[in-house]
């Protein structure tokens, strides 16, 4: 072969080997930039910031299955137990008369009907609440106080134990008079108490730290109990108060109560005079409640307000209960039964909104001699029968 020839092969290949090797290194480049991973001779590990959000994920995903974990409604069941409660006296029964003719003296037995009787109200006309509601195919039975205070309530008054076992007594002694409708335990907690002192933002009341509150949560699993956050507003409004509680007011077993007595309009510091919520109000309540509960996906949420005098709760036609909240007016006078019994009578029985409640003081139902705590039995024979019993 001839140099030429040599030359040529020589720079032919050379030409090729610069073009492999250009083209090689381009695509080590483009791989290292683009999958760095496959260089590096370090496992890699998922972030602990993204670790934690895939966990936060998966408990708002189980919250979520747990706030929807709940039986449909069952209309016919649900009208049924709402007429039970309503606990109307039944009709009179007809009567016989004989009537004799003047002119024959033929006598003829005549079937007189009674007159009949005037509407009640009771059971209340409202729209059927959403799957997963308590009332009324349960009774709620509760606890109230403050953590703080042994002088507010059993809640407090008593070590966790001894209170929990003072619970389970009244429980069982409910579940044995009306068997039809099983108990629901419950913890009602007092989260804001109207105060004798103005405080540095001159509402006369004091919220109650989030600790406190999730203790009263603790308390409450171990026996399957709900859990009510009580509202005192004092010089402040419901308005200001409640969507301070609204991470646990998201919770499914958490409802909430609202004390108009302490709801002060005036001048007057709380516990001078009693204080008083308007329909409006009530209804601000219901209404916040109620898209906390389709925001959620939660069961109905229950609404407790105190009331024992007129002026208490005014407007009382018009408070809407809603599907996503059971309304509860709830009896909180004390004395002796005769006493109660005409709070119940003037104050919940004639004005209806939806449910009715009952109180009953360990303390201030007794301070008058040969007077005692009134039992289940008697309040069966209310009409209507209160659905929430509060002891304190």
């Amino acid at each position: 072969m001839d140099n030429n020839f040599l030359n040529k092969l020589k720079e032919t290949l050379h030409t090729r080997y610069v073009g492999v090797f250009i083209f090689l290194l381009v695509a080590f480049l483009v791989l290292f930039f683009v999958f760095p991973n496959l260089f590096s001779s370090v496992t890699s590990y998922p972030s602990q910031k993204a670790e934690l959000g895939e966990k936060k994920k998966d408990i708002k995903k189980e919250n979520k299955t747990l706030a929807t974990n709940f039986p449909s409604l069952d209309k016919a069941l649900y009208d049924k137990k709402m007429l039970e409660i309503a606990n109307n006296p039944l009709p009179k029964p007809p009567t016989i008369k004989i009537v004799k003719d003047p002119k024959t003296g033929k006598e003829t037995t005549v079937t007189v009907e009674p007159k009949p009787l005037p509407p009640t109200g009771w059971p209340v006309q409202a729209l059927y609440p959403n799957a997963g509601a308590i009332l009324p195919f349960k009774r709620i039975i509760a606890y109230y106080g403050n953590l703080y205070s042994t002088k507010m309530g059993v809640l407090g008054e008593y070590k966790e134990d001894v209170m929990l076992a003072k619970l389970q007594s009244e429980v069982d002694k409910w579940n044995t008079a009306d068997p039809s409708t099983p108990v629901q335990p419950a913890l009602h907690y007092i989260a804001v108490v109207a105060q004798g002192s103005a405080g540095k933002d001159g509402k006369y009341r004091a919220r109650m730290p989030g600790t406190e509150i999730d203790k009263v949560l603790a308390i409450a699993e171990k026996i399957d109990a709900i859990v009510f956050l009580d509202i005192q507003v004092g010089f402040s409004t419901l308005q200001s108060e409640i969507p301070v509680f609204e991470k646990y007011l998201k919770m499914p077993q958490v409802h909430l109560g609202v004390d108009p007595e302490f709801s002060m309009k005036g001048t007057i510091r709380p516990g001078k005079v009693v204080g008083t919520l308007d329909a409006a109000d009530i209804n601000f309540t219901a209404e916040y409640l109620a898209k906390l509960v389709k925001e959620n996906n939660l069961p109905p949420k229950v609404l407790i307000v105190h009331r024992y005098t007129q002026k208490m709760v005014t407007n009382y036609k018009l408070i809407k209960p809603l599907p996503e909240v059971q309304i509860v007016m709830h009896m909180d006078g004390w004395g002796g039964a005769a006493k109660k019994i005409g709070t119940y009578k003037n104050f919940i029985y004639p004005e209806p909104v939806q449910f009715a409640g009952f109180k009953l003081f360990y303390k201030n139902d007794l301070w008058d001699k040969g007077t005692v705590l009134m039992t289940p039995q008697e309040l069966l024979k209310l009409s209507p029968q209160p659905l929430y019993i509060q002891y304190q």
